[in-house]
């Protein structure tokens, strides 16, 4: 893994406070290390992990995962209500998920519009709001 790569990282994980131990560094490499944001499931990360050679179990890669989405410094996206996806873009905004290849990709934000939404029960208040377009190829 490159330096560019693994300072990326560093600094990622320092700005949520999170110690960069090993696991976590060589993880938050593969997510930000290169600029560009990313949609990741455990099992896709893990796989990436070990294809750089890395001696690493399911468990090591999905829970720094749960720790950096409690740091904030991802959101999960939970798709059928058993696939969750993890996504190092924490601003609001709509997703694509591909039914037949099984990915998420982000929408264009500027082309949804909600114009209304219900009230919210008595005692609530809306916390936040996931859109999820589901594509199949026609």
């Amino acid at each position: 893994m490159d330096q560019q790569a693994l300072d990326r990282g560093s600094e990622w994980l320092s700005e949520a406070g999170l110690r960069p131990t090993r696991q976590r560094l060589t993880l938050a490499a593969l997510l930000v290390g290169d600029g560009h944001n990313r949609h990741v499931t455990a099992e896709s990360l893990f796989a990436a992990v070990r294809e750089r050679g890395e001696s690493v179990s399911l468990a090591t890669v999905y829970n720094p995962l749960k720790a950096f989405c409690d740091a904030g410094l991802m959101q999960e996206i939970t798709v059928d209500g058993s696939k969750s996806y993890f996504d190092t873009n924490i601003h609001d905004h709509p997703h694509f998920f591909w039914e037949d290849e099984g990915r998420l990709s982000d929408a264009p934000s500027e082309e949804l519009e909600i114009t209304r939404l219900p009230t919210a029960p008595e005692g609530a208040e809306i916390a936040k709001i996931d859109v999820v377009i589901r594509l199949r190829r026609g």
